[in-house]
């Protein structure tokens, strides 16, 4: 039995286990990586969710909202040459061109990682529907900037810091207490 052809039933099935054995193995291995891969990716999102996301995004969400109440207020009472007035224009006007993406930490792990994969597939796709993504939420963050009521145009100078958002946040608060409001942002 020298013939490729002529098979040998015994060492056949030896070879069909062997051959099933590895491919259960390679593919218990691969559920495997996967299993723990999604977990820790769940895992990371609800954390920076819960104590990223959420806090930062209700912050700023409140100081918007605060600001857009006190600017309304003094509207009503036609003050339009008052200082107050000015100044809370001023500061609806920096929050509403703040993005979300401005004022959160930078997830350095996660940055890392994607450049590995970026660098190990040399393929920018996965990539660039993040981007798309992203860009999105800008274009919509610039568009609740652009329709805020009495906005002010302000001079480029750059995108706003977490730094700019603490010192718009003391703004809010002398504000309001110079107006007798007892208002935490």
């Amino acid at each position: 039995m020298d013939s490729p052809w002529e098979e040998n039933p015994d060492n056949t099935s030896e070879a069909d286990w062997a051959k099933l054995s590895n491919e259960f193995t390679n593919s218990g291995y691969r559920e495997g990586i996967i299993a723990g891969k999604e977990s820790a990716l769940q895992e990371g999102f609800d954390a920076g969710f819960a104590h990223v996301g959420v806090p930062m995004g209700r912050d700023l969400g409140s100081m918007r909202g605060v600001i857009s109440a006190i600017t309304s207020f003094l509207s009503s009472k036609s003050q339009e040459d008052s200082t107050t007035l000015t100044t809370a224009r001023k500061i609806s006007s920096s929050l509403a061109g703040v993005r979300f993406s401005d004022i959160v930490p930078v997830d350095e792990e996660a940055e890392q990682h994607a450049r590995e994969h970026l660098d190990a597939n040399d393929d920018p796709v996965g990539q660039s529907e993040e981007l798309l993504q992203k860009r999105e939420m800008e274009g919509l963050e610039d568009m609740l900037q652009r329709l805020t009521a009495g906005t002010i145009s302000r001079p480029l100078q750059g995108r706003p810091t977490r730094e700019d958002v603490i010192r718009l946040k003391e703004g809010i608060l002398t504000l309001s207490g110079q107006l007798g409001l007892d208002i935490t942002p």
